[in-house]
């Protein structure tokens, strides 16, 4: 008996959440956490529940300009050291985004070692921005190459941590921004005081942050003003900006 072959893993791109567009406009790609070293696929439901309140938020406020909000549905839970399966396939849906929707921008926005992959991926010519909260990246060796930057020249970019979180280093995140700062301007971070990885006790904050920063980038929306002076403020000073309490609250009024 003849034996079967194993069928090849293929990342894919979640149903739009929320009404999909008729037009669309621009993107964002949902990139949910991982682990270190895994090779199983991780599931749907386990995939999508850590960005599901980020997709729904971005939806909603980006309906009226045709954004389309996608959760990337990677081949496997680990980022599997040099393999960076999570980066590939970030960077494979951003094309997928280039042949379903033709030449429009894309914001990727990962969590945790999503953050991470959404970094990796920037450098892919459809995306003009990325968002990266809590992102898990790897202790500093000598021995290692540093997590690379240059690919984020000409993105804007903003890197969202809580400074009590126990899973991913906040430190390891700023180090990260102030290299990518030195070879572009348009990167900021924001720390939310005495929140941990999942960034629950400012869980509206940190959502109105993200709409205000994927609405700019996206569709050229006025950013707030604690985002603008984050892009603009020299280091240290916009790599550590304090994520205010009331954020949202301030904006609507």
């Amino acid at each position: 008996m003849a034996q079967q072959a194993t069928p090849v893993r293929t990342a894919r791109l979640g149903r739009a959440i929320g009404q999909e567009p008729q037009t669309v406009g621009g993107v964002v790609l949902l990139l949910p956490g991982g682990e270190e070293v895994s090779a199983r696929r991780p599931s749907p439901l386990w995939a999508a529940a850590s960005v599901r309140a980020l997709g729904r938020r971005l939806a909603r406020a980006g309906r009226q300009e045709g954004l389309a909000v996608h959760v990337v549905h990677y081949r496997y839970r680990g980022w599997n050291g040099t393999e960076a399966h999570l980066a590939a396939d970030a960077a494979w849906a951003a094309e997928e985004v280039v042949r379903r929707y033709g030449d429009v921008p894309v914001c990727l926005a990962g969590v945790d070692m999503g953050g991470r992959a959404a970094l990796h991926a920037g450098g892919h010519e459809a995306v003009n921005s990325v968002l990266a909260i809590a992102p898990w990246l790897p202790e500093e060796d000598v021995a290692a190459p540093p997590e690379p930057v240059k690919q984020l020249v000409g993105r804007r970019v903003l890197i969202v941590h809580g400074t009590n979180d126990q899973r991913t280093d906040p430190e390891l995140s700023f180090r990260l921004a102030a290299r990518a700062k030195k070879a572009n301007r348009e990167v900021c971070r924001f720390e939310v005081h005495s929140d941990g990885h999942g960034l629950h006790q400012y869980r509206d904050e940190v959502l109105c942050l993200a709409e205000d920063f994927v609405m700019g980038g996206l569709f050229g929306k006025v950013l707030s003003r604690p985002v603008q002076d984050a892009l603009a403020a020299p280091p240290p000073l916009g790599l550590r900006m304090p994520l205010a309490v009331g954020f949202g609250r301030s904006l609507r009024r």
